[in-house]
């Protein structure tokens, strides 16, 4: 699947209250499905000794796709292509490594 079909396929499902701008509430949602990812992997290193297993791999693929599916939606809020945004960060993290400044910090770098 291509990221500009899930992006109109996975609008068909977005139904959430516009506060203020229609961009800050799935930007919200985005957010916190990051948090549940971060969440789930810390509890992998504190109770599992590192061990991912195969349900928490699924656990962690289904927040993905959460993960996905508010990005799809800051995208078309913002009236972003979800492709071209993935297209031009690929473009800016091979820049970067041809450049020897994969590493470091800064947005400009």
């Amino acid at each position: 699947m291509e990221f500009s079909e899930y992006q109109t396929k996975s609008l068909a499902t977005a139904q959430y209250p516009v506060i203020g701008h229609a961009v800050i509430y799935p930007t919200l949602g985005l957010a916190n499905e990051a948090g549940e990812v971060a969440g789930k992997l810390k509890k992998v290193f504190r109770d599992k000794g590192g061990q991912i297993s195969d349900e928490t791999r699924a656990a962690l693929a289904a927040e993905l796709g959460d993960v996905l599916w508010y990005l799809a939606q800051v995208c078309t809020e913002l009236g972003v292509s979800l492709d071209d945004v993935a297209e031009a960060n690929l473009a800016k993290l091979l820049d970067r490594q041809q450049r020897g400044k994969i590493q470091g910090d800064g947005d400009t770098r």
